[in-house]
């Protein structure tokens, strides 16, 4: 029983930040590729962010520089920081999880959190 949760989304101003988490329950993050995608209203799902299981990172080019994924072992937790907030990083946050790097699909999905950034 492989379960995703996001949290962490809301409302606020362009420039400002938030941090988005995404706890696993069934499933260890240490030993699986983790991804964050986001999708705006009107627009396809985009990936964002994914950290491997040895702990590189890489990021799209419109978040470069703005957001970072992390990961805490411990509490079985990713996280994408997300700083210099823009109205168009509007959309629906997902984590995403899949066994290795050299899968073509993601295998589990959470929910998504909301975040909203306002002019």
């Amino acid at each position: 029983q492989v379960q995703l949760v996001e949290s962490g989304g809301g409302l606020v101003q362009a420039g400002g930040s938030l941090r988005l988490s995404c706890a696993a329950s069934g499933l260890a993050f240490s030993s699986h590729v983790t991804g964050w995608f986001r999708q705006a209203p009107g627009k396809e799902r985009e990936f964002v962010a994914r950290i491997r299981s040895a702990g590189s990172t890489y990021y799209a080019d419109a978040v470069k520089g703005r957001m970072t994924i992390s990961r805490d072992n411990a509490k079985n937790t990713v996280y994408l920081q997300m700083n210099s907030l823009k109205p168009e990083d509007t959309a629906v946050y997902y984590c995403a999880a899949v066994e290795s790097i050299l899968s073509k699909d993601y295998r589990y999905w959470g929910q998504g959190t909301q975040v909203t950034v306002s002019s």
